[in-house]
């Protein structure tokens, strides 16, 4: 059974892209990488106009604050280095402009772990992932290596975060679908880190095929478990998601680690794999392509710096006047006005949609009694809309529906949008319809 949180909201999940596979998109002609990316201090550019660069490599650092290196996507000439707006954040920024010479030389510094990945110490795993610019994949874009740092002695347990409760998104769905062992293979480094003996994969249970993917390569080890969580929004928030593995509420200001966790995205955790192992920095994310004017959804895995425009073209380009795009979710995503804006760490989605788009919300009644104090026939609309709805017609008549002078008071001061007056119309129309006794 699943478990979930006290509270929430159900909304469409309009998960049309959970059967489409990770596609590589190439690199376009230009990157532009920011130099803010992460919660904390954005970093300085370490690299001049006119440079050549390879792929993965250093291009900005600020080894003096919380901050998260930005590595080179592409290898080529550096174009620029300009101020933009940040696009995903309050202020301005300083983007580095790379033109792509589409050798993609790799940097000579990116080289396999040369010791056994159990012998490994706490600090050389938080040095691996800083210098990688590892930051949170699901959008809060927290250094992880500050986080791994917070829960050393602290945390008893790693919490995986499969949740992806945001409307659209399914990058995270189809990495544990094609790349569990990437995910798995993280989640266990970060245990040899911090010395702990358990792990949970929490994931709705919209998504039971992956997780069941994920219990048929951790049914031997004692170490992992999954569990599954009602679809819900916002399941994905850390702390819906360790009240409802645990029972336990994380006090205001406190962080997780504080009740004993600690909290990872799936991708977070493959890309902690590739850096330790391979050496590999985060050059590229997956992020899901959606939107009713996008001509082919997708799920891309993106070079870091691509444009929007870029992306668009690469999925066919649009089918109506494009009016909203916004970089990650419905729910918590930022809407962008300009197509030159980048994919970054904490993109997991693009959603384009035309003017004609509006998701409208779905009546919900709130149960606030505001039409019950506005009926000039004294009747309780909010029971009469629910009966009518559910077409329990004797109900109606007990709670004297044919009394309703059908006035649309109620209707009109409901918060919830139910069209109270629509259900009294159709539900007096049922029983004067039926037979006469």
């Amino acid at each position: 059974m699943a478990i979930t949180f006290s509270g929430g909201i159900h909304v469409d999940g309009c998960k049309g892209t959970n059967t489409k596979a990770i596609e590589n998109m190439p690199a376009p002609e230009f990157v532009a990488l920011p130099l803010q990316q992460h919660i904390g201090a954005p970093v300085q550019a370490i690299v001049n106009k006119g440079d050549y660069v390879k792929m993965g490599q250093v291009i900005g650092r600020n080894d003096n604050a919380l901050s998260c290196p930005v590595h080179a996507s592409v290898s080529g000439i550096v174009e620029r280095i300009e101020t933009r707006n940040s696009y995903v954040g309050a202020g301005k920024t300083e983007f580095v402009v790379i033109k792509n010479d589409g050798e993609y030389t790799l940097c000579d510094s990116i080289t396999p772990l040369e010791k056994k990945v159990t012998e490994l110490t706490c600090d050389e795993v938080v040095h691996l992932v800083r210098e990688a610019g590892i930051s949170g994949m699901g959008g809060a874009t927290f250094p992880a290596y500050a986080k791994i740092q917070s829960a050393v002695g602290k945390a008893r347990e790693i919490i995986i975060n499969c949740a992806e409760c945001e409307p659209f998104i399914t990058a995270n769905h189809r990495l544990l679908l094609e790349q569990p062992m990437d995910v798995i293979n993280g989640v266990k480094i970060l245990l040899i880190a911090l010395g702990l003996k358990k792990a949970t994969f929490a994931i709705e249970d919209n998504k039971k095929n992956a997780a069941k993917v994920l219990e048929e390569l951790c049914c031997d080890d004692e170490m992992f478990s999954v569990k599954l969580l009602k679809t819900k929004y916002p399941q994905g928030d850390e702390r819906q998601i360790v009240y409802a593995l645990n029972g336990v509420q994380i006090p205001t200001g406190k962080l997780p680690a504080d009740v004993g966790c600690v909290i990872f995205n799936a991708e977070t955790c493959a890309a902690i794999y590739h850096a330790v192992v391979d050496g590999m920095p985060l050059i590229s994310r997956i992020v899901t392509i959606d939107g009713d004017c996008i001509k082919e959804s997708k799920n891309l895995r993106i070079p870091l710096g691509t444009a929007y425009r870029d992306v668009i073209d690469y999925c066919g380009g649009v089918t109506e006047d494009l009016s909203k795009v916004i970089n990650g979710g419905p729910m918590m995503g930022s809407a962008q006005w300009d197509l030159d804006a980048t994919v970054t760490k904490g993109t997991s989605a693009l959603l384009f949609f035309s003017a004609k788009y509006e998701k409208k919300a779905q009546p919900c009644c709130i149960h606030c009694g505001k039409c019950v104090s506005v009926c000039p026939m004294h009747l309780e609309p909010v029971y009469l809309a629910l009966f009518a709805g559910a077409g329990e017609l004797d109900k109606c008549l007990e709670y004297n529906l044919m009394s309703c002078m059908e006035c649309g008071s109620c209707s009109f001061i409901c918060p919830g949008n139910v069209p109270i007056v629509q259900y009294i119309r159709e539900a007096k129309d049922k029983i004067k319809a039926r037979p006469k006794k």
